[in-house]
């Protein structure tokens, strides 16, 4: 199959599976976004969604994440993985944006990729989600179903995100930018995953893809399994 054929039949399914999409970080405009995004770096949307009301509470713009310390901030999201190095990084952001940008999150990605903190995946989780500019973030979902569906190599996320804006149409890439990471928490977990029965891995992974996930996934479940029912209770 073509990739052009594989990838008009992947936005079908993937608008029919997931036609809503919904933001996963609770913000209320670009600066809380920014912030939310930065945290979520080896943590989940969920752990982030609890620890940040509490932080807007105390700082909800640029000049009052500013004036708080680093050790308060470090408080405020200590359940957060990395807490000590992203309270630092937030403090200075918020620095950075008041004395370069006026208090604003900038909009354009060299802007953001020079703030601490911010990489190039958060910058397009910004620019595509607060502004609307087209970005294709690659996450480790993303990153690991592209592969999954022989739509890039796998090597490296950039080659993944070049990949991705080369065979999907640009003004579909924010929006299948969610309905991707979506689907992979739904239908495509990263282990133990039976390629044959997902709706998308089972067609548009090839053979040697399904075969060789097969022979990881009988030991992968035999590592997780208990061995008593005690242990399963623990």
């Amino acid at each position: 199959m073509r990739r052009s054929d594989k990838a008009r039949r992947i936005v079908a399914i993937l608008n029919e599976l997931h036609p809503e999409t919904p933001i996963p970080l609770d913000h209320t405009d670009p600066f809380t976004l920014l912030v939310a995004v930065m945290l979520s770096a080896q943590t989940t949307d969920k752990k982030v969604n609890e620890v940040t009301p509490a932080l807007f509470a105390r700082a909800p713009g640029p000049a009052a994440m500013a004036a708080l310390e680093v050790e308060e901030i470090r408080d405020l999201i200590r359940e957060i993985g990395l807490a000590p190095t992203k309270a630092k990084n937030l403090r200075r952001t918020a620095e950075l944006l008041l004395e370069r940008h006026q208090g604003e999150v900038p909009r354009s990605f060299e802007a953001l990729e020079a703030l601490p903190g911010v990489g190039h995946k958060t910058a397009s989780v910004v620019m595509s989600q607060a502004f609307g500019v087209p970005a294709f973030p690659v996450d480790t979902h993303i990153h690991r179903l592209a592969a999954r569906w022989g739509l890039s190599d796998g090597k490296t996320v950039e080659k993944t995100e070049a990949d991705l804006k080369a065979t999907f149409p640009e003004a579909l890439w924010n929006r299948l930018h969610l309905q991707i990471i979506f689907f992979g928490r739904e239908h495509c977990p990263a282990r133990g995953h039976d390629l044959s029965r997902c709706p998308i891995c089972g067609w548009a992974a090839t053979k040697r893809r399904v075969a060789a996930e097969a022979t990881k996934r009988p030991a992968k479940a035999a590592r997780r399994r208990p061995t008593t029912t005690s242990e399963a209770d623990r």
